[in-house]
């Protein structure tokens, strides 16, 4: 594998050329001053779970939803982690496994970019200093909202870009590749940023193919590994150890008195022509890193887990990775687009505080049956799948809310209407048996 090497004469004229600014222009672009001044949505709250650690479901239009978010000082710069999923700018319209209407997904062009672009300004502000940003999308988007993006958050800022493996292999008849994967931009709002770094479990091949020597004396399992790096250095790293000098264009990794040392710990390998390698032992790994390429979290109806039916639900394996790693227990998650709660039924069972936001009524009711009741078996959650019905133990040891929620309705707004019933049933299911937990 190559390994590129600073270069420190660098053109001149080329020298400054990281610094210039640029943007993606398009037809009906708002500027970030009228966003952020744009009227806030007028929420009421229609129910209360009292309990520890006060979340928030709300019904209402995102972006104004977000606007008002930015006047409470409790949430203005206080989220820990953002993760979306918004429309991929498919021009299809979604239904539920039992053909309820979800959303529409018709923008397209610069109305989606826009679209998007205003809700990534609203979400950097509300993200705190040590927060981050994932944003899931396929080809169809990903491209142009990762310029977006580096406008918004920084190029310097930009941490990832994921790849995802979302399905099963298709047999296309289209004189293409089959499409199976699709991507996550992974952003910071600043250098300091929450990272707990996730690691998959060493498989028994993995760890015969990576350490590949075992100790005589101890037993134990190791590696060799250079214990040089690329790159000249004129400080201690680039002297001599041992009357040998780093290979051309290369510095020690170590300084030799820390070479020195690791060497009486027996953790230098010295092959039989003299060159030293240092020794990785494998009791001492945590495990296999992640890298940018998932494939294990295929979307739910691709590995027949348990799901809700709302169509486009995203695997919970995929934000358990995702909030682990960019969290902490009791940071505030947020996601804008909630879907079929998959983000704030994982940040609960995680002991995040969370708010979800959705102007779909399925999303939101999709989301209270999952806070209530868990998912089923590949049956559509809300409707039931057509089985007869099975007698509810006395205590629901599926529920997943635990902690406090408040819900709330966007007023005044052009949304579908929420009755009078759905809420009176909503308060029913979230509040039964809420106190024994």
């Amino acid at each position: 594998m190559a390994t590129g090497i600073p270069n420190k004469n660098q053109d001149k004229g080329l020298k400054n050329s990281g610094s210039i600014p640029f943007s993606l222009e398009y037809a009906g672009k708002v500027s970030i001053e009228d966003i952020l001044e744009s009227p806030p949505a007028k929420l009421t709250r229609v129910i209360k779970v009292k309990n520890a650690l006060e979340n928030q479901l709300i019904y209402g239009e995102n972006l104004r939803v977000l606007r008002n978010l930015l006047e409470n000082s409790d949430i203005a710069g206080k989220i820990g982690l953002i993760y979306i999923d918004p429309p991929y700018a498919t021009g299809l319209g979604f239904e539920s496994r039992q053909q309820a209407y979800a959303y529409h997904d018709f923008r397209e062009g610069a109305d989606y970019l826009e679209f998007i672009r205003q809700r990534l300004i609203l979400l950097k502000e509300l993200l705190a200093d040590q927060g981050s940003i994932y944003v899931h999308l396929d080809q169809n988007m990903a491209f142009p909202v990762k310029i977006l993006m580096d406008e918004i958050f920084g190029v310097k800022n930009f941490r990832n870009w994921i790849t995802r493996k979302k399905c099963n292999p298709k047999n296309y008849t289209r004189n293409q590749y089959g499409n199976i994967s699709d991507y996550i931009l992974f952003y910071t709002k600043t250098d300091n940023y929450i990272w707990n770094q996730p690691f998959e479990s060493w498989t028994e091949d993995k760890i015969i193919k990576e350490y590949q020597y075992i100790e005589e004396k101890t037993g134990r399992r190791y590696k060799k590994v250079p214990i040089h790096a690329p790159g000249e250095r004129k400080g201690a790293t680039g002297q001599p150890w041992r009357g040998m000098l780093p290979p051309p264009g290369k510095h020690w990794q170590y300084t030799p008195e820390t070479l020195e040392e690791m060497d009486k710990k027996g953790e230098i390998y010295w092959s039989s022509t003299g060159n030293p390698r240092r020794k990785v032992y494998l009791d001492q790994s945590k495990g296999i890193a992640v890298q940018d390429i998932w494939l294990e979290f295929k979307d739910a109806h691709n590995q027949n887990i348990k799901i809700t039916g709302y169509p486009t639900e995203k695997n919970l394996e995929l934000l358990k990775r995702i909030i682990q790693a960019s969290s902490n227990p009791g940071d505030l998650v947020l996601d804008a687009f909630v879907g079929s709660g998959t983000t704030v039924a994982v940040a609960e069972e995680l002991k995040r505080q969370w708010i979800g936001i959705d102007n779909s009524l399925l999303a939101i009711e999709t989301t209270i049956q999952r806070l209530v009741k868990g998912t089923q078996a590949m049956g559509d959650f809300v409707n039931g799948n057509g089985s007869l019905p099975k007698k509810e133990p006395l205590i629901n040891t599926n529920r997943i809310l635990k902690s406090g929620l408040e819900v709330y309705i966007e007023s005044e707004s052009d949304l579908e209407q929420v009755t009078d019933n759905q809420i009176e049933n909503w308060n029913y299911l979230l509040n039964f048996q809420a106190n024994l937990w």
